[in-house]
């Protein structure tokens, strides 16, 4: 079975619209800037009973972001990660992945690669949530300097949307002068399912594209300034 959706047509010209922008126009003074990723790991990329071949295409932008990034002198990478207990509540929503201990929870081999991995600060969580439960919101109080926060990564619609509307609402909410949150389109994205995703694990259908758009589009609404890509 094939699922569709209409992306409303305001959406999808939005979308159509969307513009490439220079990294060092959107983060002109790099030690200021942070590039935050959500669960670039292997049991969404690679293996495990939510690996698609469609999160797992985000590996080369995502990467070839991440050294854009280095070059310019943004220091700070900070991966957001699931890693599940193993009986987590949201294993009754999803199927299991990412259990903690396990090579699903690892960050894909092509981050790891990079000669730099070692400023990579890893932030495990149990939830689609990046602070609930974990050090997350501490790391930013420890960085006051950072007013540009990019996001990447996967999914659209669940935690990239939760670690960008966090980024995004926090800082409504604590008037620090000058955040900014950016979402370059072409290194995130969602799944698909029946299409392109787990449909031998009883997973809801999911049309990727319908979610990535709308989703986005709700960013922007809230604040978000997204982008089709940083050049």
């Amino acid at each position: 079975m094939t699922v569709t959706m209409t992306i409303p047509a305001c959406v999808a010209e939005w979308f159509r619209q969307l513009q490439t922008r220079p990294l060092a126009e959107v983060a002109p003074d790099p030690a200021a800037a942070a590039v935050f990723s959500a669960d670039m790991v292997v049991g969404f990329c690679t293996r495990g009973n939510l690996a698609s071949t469609r999160l797992n295409a985000l590996t080369q932008p995502v990467v070839d972001l991440f050294r854009q990034a280095y070059v310019h002198g943004i220091p700070h990478f900070v991966l957001v990660q699931d890693r599940h207990h193993p009986s987590t509540p949201e294993f009754n929503a999803f199927p299991p992945h990412c259990v903690r201990g396990t090579e699903e929870a690892h960050t894909i081999a092509a981050l790891q690669a990079l000669p730099f991995a070692d400023l990579f600060i890893i932030m495990a969580k149990n939830s689609l949530h990046p602070t609930l439960g974990t050090k997350f919101d501490h790391w930013l109080d420890a960085h006051p300097e950072v007013r540009t926060a990019i996001v990447v990564g996967n999914c659209t619609d669940l935690c990239v949307y939760q670690l960008a509307i966090h980024l995004r609402l926090r800082a409504n909410a604590y008037n620090p002068s000058g955040f900014r949150v950016i979402g370059p389109a072409e290194a995130v994205d969602t799944y698909a399912v029946p299409e392109d995703g787990p449909e031998d694990v009883g997973a809801t259908p999911h049309p990727g594209d319908f979610f990535h758009q709308v989703f986005l589009y709700h960013l922007a609404l809230n604040g978000v300034e997204v982008v089709r890509a940083l050049s």
